[in-house]
């Protein structure tokens, strides 16, 4: 029998089980690839008509995911503040867990006729996502000492990667074997695949009860915020960051942060459309490279936390951040069709992808001050990493509708973002040297 704490920690990591069938069967292969087909207008043209204006389809889904980013970056600090006083953080993981589940269930319902209801759903399903996140990431420092954070963080995103590699297998049988379950003939394809973010809706919500039943509570403040409690959460992000000014280590890492996950995030929501609609690369061959990464991130996350315990986290998140760069070289010069050459692109994605974030959560939780607004210091971290994903899909979006709906100028776009993070990381490893962690 573990004991308490080893069956907290464990619950724990079932919700990154839980929930990362999202990352990877809607945001990374099924729905973007489903999206970029049924989008399509009979003669082939990527030109969508959405609110009355015109879009290149994929960067409308672009701008859609930085909308949805912006306004988790808007709601975090409210929520965080609320659940700071009334001590009810599971309550939020509980509530944006199911409503981003429900619109991931809902999803079955889009098809080329209803490109609103895609449009919504992609929106609502990634707030639930992100929004439940800032709860989820909180419990971190709360459940495992400083000494245990790296390994506890790996794990959850090898649970992560294990399990969406499980429901996405399902939903390949389903997918090319779809005569099994009834669907006859090459036009039923689509139904196989919307049957597919109906199953991504059910496993998000059934696993999700595993920590909700057993995670903590919180525990509420016994004094009452000094302000509203919808204005106390940016108050308490601004008193969050007048203690970074105070800590130039955590400071300047947060600023390579916000970065280099401009960077990061953007290639993992922005991939699979770059390979479809910029590379023709064939659905069937996409879904593997993806399923590639996943695959390749499971030892990637654990490599890159073993490199943290040898080399140090900075330098771990340095020698990342410049693989980085020379990946955005590769998928520049990437020629259309070239199927062996993307596969080996996504696997180096894939090995550097889950490590480069989990190191980066537990870096910060390592730099954080002892304090017990957990949920406070997550929430300024989270705001930071919704902040440069609403700059990274939109950037990438409105430089592909400048480019004609060529999406390659883009990734040499990220290039830049990279770049400026592994400078500002090396300025991190100055400011570590002269003040200490």
């Amino acid at each position: 029998m573990p004991s308490p704490e080893k069956r907290v920690q464990r619950a724990w990591t079932f919700y990154d089980w839980a929930n990362s069938s999202y990352n990877l069967v809607i945001t990374s292969t099924m729905f973007p690839a489903y999206y970029e087909e049924v989008t399509k207008a009979a003669d082939g043209s990527n030109k969508v008509k959405f609110l009355g204006m015109e879009f290149v389809n994929t960067a409308l889904y672009n701008y859609a995911l930085a909308f949805a980013f912006l306004i988790v970056a808007l709601m975090s600090p409210i929520l965080s503040s609320i659940a700071d006083y009334k001590g009810n953080k599971k309550t939020f993981l509980r509530v944006f867990s199911t409503i981003g589940s429900i619109a991931c269930a809902s999803m079955y319902l889009f098809d080329g006729d209803h490109l609103g209801i895609g449009i919504a759903t992609v929106i609502i399903a990634c707030i639930g996502f992100w929004s439940s996140l800032v709860f989820y990431n909180s419990y971190l420092p709360e459940i495992a000492p400083d000494e245990d954070r790296d390994r506890l963080s790996a794990r959850g995103f090898s649970m992560g990667y294990i399990g969406s590699v499980i429901l996405q297998l399902g939903c390949f049988v389903l997918l090319f074997k779809k005569e099994w379950f009834g669907f006859i003939g090459i036009e039923t394809a689509g139904d196989a695949l919307r049957t597919s973010f109906l199953a991504v809706g059910i496993w998000w919500f059934g696993f999700a009860q595993i920590p909700l039943k057993i995670l903590p509570n919180g525990t509420p403040a016994t004094v009452r915020p000094d302000h509203g409690l919808l204005a106390n959460g940016f108050i308490e992000l601004k008193k969050v960051w007048a203690q970074l000014k105070m800590m130039p280590v955590l400071k300047r890492f947060l600023t390579a942060f916000f970065f280099y996950n401009m960077g990061v995030q953007t290639v993992m929501l922005a991939a699979t459309l770059y390979g479809k609609s910029e590379l023709a690369i064939p659905v069937d061959n996409l879904i593997i490279a993806i399923l590639l990464i996943q695959l390749v991130a499971i030892p990637g996350a654990l490599f890159l936390s073993w490199c943290s315990g040898k080399i140090g986290n900075l330098n771990t998140l340095l020698a990342a951040v410049l693989l980085w760069v020379g990946i955005c070289v590769a998928g520049y010069n990437i020629k259309p069709g070239d199927v062996m050459a993307f596969y080996g692109l996504a696997a180096v994605v894939g090995f550097v992808m889950g490590g480069i974030q989990s190191v980066s959560r537990s870096t910060y939780a390592r730099l954080m001050p002892v304090t017990r607004d957990t949920t406070s210091f997550f929430s300024f971290y989270d705001v930071t990493e919704k902040i440069a994903i609403v700059i990274g899909m939109f950037s990438f979006g409105f430089i592909t509708e400048l480019a004609g709906g060529s999406q390659r100028n883009s990734v040499l776009a990220l290039m830049g973002f990279f770049i400026i993070g592994a400078v500002c990381l090396l300025v991190t490893k100055q400011a570590e040297r002269k003040h200490g962690a």
